[in-house]
């Protein structure tokens, strides 16, 4: 995996996952087991050379937190380690992720939830506060420079919708 990016109370887990999806699964199924606390985020991470998979972090807002996460994730047969793989995880879990849901402004977008700001692909500029983002449910901002990013692009009637979509076709789907 390489050198671990030091996080302050961030664990990583190399369960094998190559889907996104898969791992997004992983990821609300261990939040509900482990009953994490509020302010947790869980990333996922792409690692690529010879075994390309999805590695998964989850960061806790304590040392306490991160102790009882590591010993029940560990108890349940998951090699853990310190730090988050890298800086540029792409969030499924974090703080107001289940407020997003239908269509908001991208002021409600960020008042409800750790995002800090929205991009429109091959935009300049933010969009404005009062544009509309129709969420399909599926929401997955981006660690950038620090930042918690969601990309939007331009949709129907003016709107705008996050550049992810829920449900992609995979590679060659009709072959």
């Amino acid at each position: 995996m390489g050198p671990a990016l030091v996080t302050l109370y961030a664990l990583t887990l190399d369960p094998g996952v190559r889907e996104l999806r898969a791992a997004d699964h992983l990821l609300h199924s261990l939040a509900a087991e482990l009953a994490l606390p509020e302010g947790a985020f869980g990333c996922t991470h792409l690692v690529h050379g010879d075994r390309p998979r999805v590695a998964l972090s989850l960061t806790l807002p304590s040392e306490p937190h991160l102790r009882t996460t590591e010993e029940r994730l560990t108890a349940q047969g998951h090699e853990v380690s310190h730090g988050a793989p890298d800086a540029a995880g792409r969030a499924v879990l974090y703080p107001g992720v289940s407020s997003l849901t239908g269509t908001l402004t991208v002021g409600e977008l960020l008042s409800r939830s750790a995002i800090d700001r929205v991009t429109v692909l091959g935009g300049a500029g933010e969009p404005a506060p009062d544009a509309r983002i129709v969420t399909r449910d599926h929401v997955r901002p981006l660690w950038t420079g620090g930042e918690l990013v969601l990309t939007v692009m331009p949709a129907v009637g003016g709107t705008l919708v996050p550049f992810e979509v829920p449900d992609p076709t995979p590679c060659c789907a009709d072959h």
